[in-house]
C-alpha cells in the first residue's frame, strides 16, 4: 500500500500563508515557523503529521501529498480547515 510522510502548517489566510512560505524559503526552518504559526496541535511537532495513506487527509491535501515531489514546499493549499504549507518528507 502507497504511504507518505508529511510536515504542514495551518493558518487562517492565504496571506499569511505566503509570508510564512517566503520567509521558510529564505531560510527560516520549518518547524520554529509551525511551532510558531500553525492553528493545528501538529505545530508542536514542527508540522509532523506523521505516517499516512492515500484517502486519509482531504482531498486537496492528497493530491499534493501523492502526486507532488519529497521535499519541496507547496502551498498555500485552500482546504475547510484554512490555508497550508505542505512538504512532504518521504513516500513509499
Amino acid at each position: 500500500m502507497a504511504w507518505a510522510t508529511a510536515r504542514h502548517i495551518l493558518v487562517a489566510t492565504q496571506e499569511e500563508c505566503n509570508v510564512l512560505k517566503g520567509q521558510i524559503e529564505n531560510g527560516e526552518s520549518f518547524e520554529s515557523a509551525a511551532a510558531e504559526h500553525s492553528k493545528c496541535p501538529s505545530g508542536r511537532k514542527g508540522g509532523d503529521l506523521g505516517k499516512f495513506g492515500p484517502g486519509q487527509m482531504v482531498p486537496e491535501f492528497d493530491q499534493a501529498v501523492f502526486n507532488g515531489d519529497v521535499g519541496v514546499l507547496y502551498g498555500p493549499i485552500k482546504t475547510q480547515f484554512g490555508y497550508h504549507l505542505l512538504e512532504v518528507t518521504a513516500r513509499g
